[in-house]
C-alpha cells in the first residue's frame, strides 16, 4: 500500500504538471521545430523533460529519506536535464553533452553510489573494488576505486545515450523506461533476494515508473507533447543510477534494455565504419527500420514494448547462470529482428 500510494501520487503529479505545460509552454515558445525534420504538422510543446524531472524530483523529496545518495541522484539528474535542455534549445556540441554526462557520473560516485562487484554468471562474483587510489580534499580522505568507478562512469554514460537514441518515435523512451523501472521495482521487493533493505530502491523505481507512465499519456503516438533530449537523457541517467544503487541490478537492466542497447552499439559501429560522427543522428535505428518495413508507429512501439517486457520477465524469474543464456537469446533475437526488418524494408524500396 505504501508503494501504491507513491505510484498514484507521482502519476497524478506528472499528469497535473503535464497539463500545465500544455498551457504554459506555447506561451513561452517552448515548442518543437517540425520543419527541421521535414514534417508538415503544427509545432507542439517540447522540452517535456522539465515535467519529467520536476515530477520525479518532487516525488522523491516528499516520499524518500533525503541523504547524500538522493542528493547525488537529483543533482546529477539536474545536470543531465540542464544540458539536455540547452541541446534542445541551441543544438550544442555533442562533446559538451558527453562532458556534462561525465561530470554527472562523478557526482554519483562522490555521493557514494557505485557498484563494487558484478555477479559472475558462471559462478561467484567479479570484484571491482580491489584497486583503490587514495586522495585528500580539505583534510578528508577519499578513495578512487579504479575499476568500480570506471565501470560506473561507462555504465551511466552508456545508458544515458542509449535511452536518448530511443527517442525517435513518440512514446518509445517513456514506455520502455516504465517497463524497466517496474522490473527493478519487482526485484527490489522480492523477499529473500537481498542482504540489505531495498525499500528506498523500490520507492525510487516505482516513482520512475509512475512518472514515465504519466508522461506516456502525453507522448504516446500521436504525441501532444515531446520530452526531447531534456527528458530522454534524464531518464537514461536515472535508470543507470538506479541499476547500480545499493546492490546493483546491471544484468537485469541490460536484459530489459537489451534490444535498445545492442541497437545503439550497432548504430554507432555503422556510423564510425562509414566515417560519420557517432553522435550525429540518422534513420538507421531499429525502430526506424520497423517503420521502413511497413510497421505503423504504434505497431513499432508495441513490438518493442513486448520484447522489453518479455526479457524483463526473464530477468525477474531466472538466476544468474540462466541470465547468460538469456543474453545469448537476446543476441539471436536482435539478429533475427534486424534481418527481417532490413529484408522487408529493402523489398518496399524495390
Amino acid at each position: 500500500m505504501q508503494f501504491l500510494y507513491v505510484f498514484i501520487s507521482a502519476f497524478t503529479l506528472t499528469l497535473v504538471l503535464g497539463f500545465l505545460a500544455l498551457k504554459i509552454f506555447p506561451r513561452l515558445g517552448l515548442l518543437d521545430r517540425p520543419h527541421k525534420y521535414g514534417l508538415s504538422r503544427k509545432p507542439i510543446p517540447y522540452y517535456g523533460g522539465i515535467v519529467i524531472f520536476a515530477a520525479f524530483a518532487i516525488s522523491i523529496l516528499i516520499f524518500s529519506d533525503f541523504d547524500k545518495h538522493i542528493f547525488g541522484l537529483l543533482f546529477g539528474g539536474f545536470l543531465i536535464m540542464g544540458v539536455g535542455f540547452l541541446d534542445d534549445l541551441l543544438d550544442i556540441n555533442p562533446w559538451v553533452r558527453l562532458f556534462v554526462q561525465f561530470l554527472a557520473a562523478f557526482v554519483i560516485i562522490f555521493s557514494g553510489i557505485g557498484i563494487n562487484s558484478i555477479t559472475n554468471p558462471i559462478g561467484g562474483a567479479i570484484i571491482l573494488d580491489t584497486y583503490k587510489l587514495p586522495f585528500e580534499i580539505n583534510g578528508t580522505l577519499y578513495h578512487f576505486t579504479i575499476l568500480a568507478d570506471i565501470f560506473t562512469i561507462v555504465w551511466v554514460m552508456l545508458l544515458t545515450n542509449t535511452v536518448n537514441f530511443l527517442d525517435g518515435i513518440d512514446g518509445l523512451p517513456s514506455g520502455v523506461l516504465a517497463i524497466a523501472a517496474f522490473v527493478l521495482f519487482l526485484l527490489s521487493t522480492r523477499s529473500g533476494m537481498h542482504h540489505m533493505d531495498q525499500t528506498q530502491i523500490a520507492l525510487i523505481a516505482i516513482t520512475l515508473c509512475a512518472v514515465c507512465l504519466g508522461f506516456l499519456v502525453f507522448d504516446f503516438h500521436p504525441a501532444k507533447m515531446l520530452m526531447g533530449d531534456t527528458g530522454s537523457t534524464f531518464l537514461g541517467f536515472t535508470l543507470a543510477v538506479l541499476a547500480i544503487f545499493s546492490g546493483g541490478k546491471v544484468a537485469t537492466t541490460f536484459l530489459v534494455l537489451g534490444v535498445p542497447i545492442l541497437d545503439a552499439f550497432w548504430v554507432i559501429f555503422r556510423r564510425i565504419s562509414r566515417k560519420k560522427s557517432p553522435m550525429k543522428g540518422d534513420l538507421g535505428h531499429l525502430h526506424h527500420r520497423f517503420i521502413s518495413a511497413g510497421f505503423s508507429k504504434r505497431q513499432t512501439l508495441l513490438t518493442i514494448y513486448l520484447f522489453c517486457a518479455l526479457f524483463g520477465l526473464v530477468a525477474v524469474f531466472v538466476n544468474s547462470s540462466m541470465k547468460l543464456l538469456a543474453v545469448f537469446g537476446l543476441l539471436v533475437v536482435m539478429v533475427v529482428l534486424g534481418s527481417v526488418v532490413v529484408y522487408y524494408g529493402n523489398r518496399k524500396k524495390v
